[in-house]
């Protein structure tokens, strides 16, 4: 029987300085660097869809919106296609567009397994600007 795990996703700096979290809620403990991206983002899209603020703050940039200070502001206010951001997310963490850390490892593969604690620190560094859809 599968129990529900919720970890804390962080986004730091190079220097370790918090930039934002997220709870993400997973049906498994065991799960892949694939699945924890996957997750991610598309609660941050579904954060998103639901109040359509001024500005989106998530992994990767929607492809009709501008980066800004306070995050990546869309031309028009409209929902987020979560398949894009996703694609875009994986294909990037594929070419080192940002680092995941898993308790201050770096991952180096989407197949990697984890185990979930709701105690263990699952970080993101980003590093070049990702657009997507």
């Amino acid at each position: 029987m599968s129990q529900l795990v919720t970890i804390s996703i962080k986004d730091e700096n190079f220097s370790g300085k918090l930039l934002q979290e997220l709870w993400v809620e997973f049906s498994n403990s065991l799960v892949t660097i694939r699945d924890i991206i996957e997750a991610r983002v598309r609660q941050e899209v579904e954060n998103y869809n639901q109040r359509l603020p001024d500005y989106y703050n998530g992994l990767v940039q929607p492809s009709d919106a501008e980066k800004t200070i306070n995050g990546f502001k869309l031309r028009e206010r409209k929902k987020i296609d979560a398949e894009k951001q996703v694609y875009v997310a994986l294909d990037a963490f594929q070419k080192n567009g940002f680092f995941v850390l898993v308790d201050n490892l770096q991952s180096t593969s989407l197949e990697q397994e984890v185990r979930l604690s709701p105690d263990m620190h699952i970080g993101f560094v980003k590093l070049t600007p990702l657009v997507g859809g």
